[in-house]
């Protein structure tokens, strides 16, 4: 019984220390990924019970930005993508794309800040608002990419548009290799 009344008392204390932006920024997280989650899991079951349990998973990063939350709810949305556009049959559009990508990366960002700032940290605006800013322009240029590279695919039909995968592919682990070797040196 002593394990639940000092968590208890734990959170207590959390909730009385705690300041207006770190909750603020802790709540965009289970707005951005329940966003994520309700449009990339069918609709039919986002419209039943599966619903309560997407925003269990939607909340879970905003309490604990630190561990595996965030990958969780990512992974749950891409199962979710998946499911839709697999089992489901539906039909894929750019919109949906383009905010399932939005709203994830967003809630990843959201979680990284999180995990640095403490509940009851004294934070400036500005400090959020010039890091939603950068991950805006993020967003931004991923997003021109993304219609710029769907609208070449017409283009690249057939062995180009292999070819231009498979470099693609190339330069993607090229530069995973190359930033593991980075994180690695002294």
């Amino acid at each position: 019984m002593s394990f639940f009344s000092s968590r208890a008392a734990l959170v207590r204390t959390t909730v009385s220390r705690a300041t207006m932006l770190p909750l603020g920024i802790r709540f965009g997280i289970g707005v951005v990924f329940l966003g994520a989650l309700t449009i990339a899991w069918p609709v039919s079951l986002v419209a039943g019970r599966a619903l309560i349990a997407l925003a269990l998973v939607a909340v879970y990063p905003a309490v604990a930005p630190r561990g595996r939350a965030v990958t969780f709810a990512v992974l749950v949305v891409v199962a979710g993508w998946i499911l839709d556009t697999t089992w489901y049959d539906a039909r894929i559009a750019l919109w949906r794309v383009l905010a399932i990508a939005t709203l994830t990366y967003l809630g990843h960002t959201l979680a990284a800040l999180a995990a640095v700032l403490p509940y009851d940290a004294m934070v400036g605006g500005e400090v959020v608002l010039a890091w939603l800013g950068r991950a805006g322009l993020v967003l931004l240029g991923s997003a021109v990419l993304t219609v710029v590279a769907l609208g070449l695919t017409s283009e690249l039909a057939g062995g180009a548009f292999i070819v231009a995968t498979l470099v693609g592919l190339a330069a993607a682990i090229a530069l995973t290799l190359l930033i593991a070797r980075l994180l690695r040196r002294p």
